[in-house]
């Protein structure tokens, strides 16, 4: 019975979520799979979660911990089980709120991994390896070798999220006025500029790459022969296609910067991700003196406290800044 009444609550959560709310796949998804390993803990004790008690919640959050899980991976769970019954308050499915009271682990604000300019430069091919070069000998491979900068020039050069990448659509990049439109988490908008680099790479990539590679053969086996099928991006929306104008999955984005790491010769242990490039735009960004608000409107962070963890850069910025022109800044000899 626990079982069956937990699934229509999460079925409801979920479809408001997606309906109401206008939340992303990806968010949807790990609410859906925090809140299912909830109900599981407690469908063991026979319970539901419209009867949990905050001793329920205290219990699972205790069990999480000893099950070695990190603070900022509790968090999450308790933050998804704090959405829940919220909901369930306002729909008047529950009287209480067994969240109340029941603090946040604490949770060390870590500065993502950023990448210097110098090994920005060699991902983005400002020295081409041979190994690269000679990928670029085939008419495939040149096309692919410029649709690949045009994406890391943007993940870089725009701070975009690698969802943002694989969905941006041909029609929402306006080159001519130098940025483009990108749907973030829960379908917002928002205008991200670009700069001259990002902009020359994407309009090598439309003149001399898309099509090339959208026109490129896919081969399908069958159990007699193999089949050789052509297609084309007429009917493609989208500003980056794989082969034979199909839509590339964040998994395969990933790969792909992965690879512009390796190939670029940086140290052994030295991944590189789509996160990465995102990370290192905005810690750039602030190193050069830009505020955090306008780091927030281009990265499309909802609040400005998500944007704060680049607070300590700006203050080593400010610190150099002072003890370079402030007079008394330096101890007199």
């Amino acid at each position: 019975m626990a079982a069956e009444a937990n699934a229509k609550i999460l079925s409801s959560f979920l479809d408001y979520l997606r309906v109401e709310r206008g939340s992303a796949k990806l968010t949807i998804a790990a609410y859906a799979g925090d809140l299912a390993q909830f109900a599981s803990f407690l469908e063991k004790r026979q319970l539901a979660l419209n009867t949990a008690r905050r001793e329920d919640v205290r219990e699972f959050v205790q069990e999480l911990f000893s099950n070695a899980l990190d603070s900022r991976s509790v968090g999450r769970k308790l933050s998804a089980i704090r959405h829940l019954y919220r909901y369930l308050l306002l729909d008047s499915k529950i009287e209480k709120d067994p969240t109340l009271n029941i603090d946040l682990p604490r949770q060390w604000k870590v500065l993502p991994k950023a990448l210097s300019r110098d090994e920005v430069g060699a991902i983005l091919g400002e020295r081409q390896p041979a190994e690269s070069a000679r990928r670029k000998q085939t008419a495939r491979g040149q096309a692919l070798a410029l649709r690949d900068r045009a994406m890391l020039e943007l993940l870089f050069g725009g701070g975009v999220r690698v969802s943002e990448v694989a969905d941006a659509r041909l029609e929402d990049l306006k080159l001519e006025m130098g940025y483009i439109l990108v749907r973030g988490k829960g379908d917002k908008e928002r205008m991200v500029p670009l700069g001259v680099p990002a902009q020359q790479a994407l309009q090598r990539y439309l003149k001399s790459g898309r099509e090339v590679i959208a026109h490129s053969q896919t081969k399908t086996k069958t159990k007699t022969k193999t089949k050789t099928q052509t297609k084309t991006t007429k009917s493609s929306p989208l500003l980056f296609v794989g082969a034979a104008g199909r839509r590339l999955t964040r998994q395969r984005l990933w790969q792909l910067v992965g690879q512009a790491g390796v190939v670029s010769g940086l140290p052994a242990g030295r991944h590189v991700s789509p996160h990465m490039l995102r990370h290192s735009c905005a810690t750039h960004m602030v190193e050069n003196g830009a505020d955090l608000r306008t780091v927030q409107t281009i990265l499309g962070h909802a609040d400005i406290s998500t944007t704060q963890i680049y607070t300590h850069v700006a203050l080593d910025r400010l610190k150099s800044v002072y003890a370079k022109h402030h007079p008394r800044a330096k101890a007199k000899s």
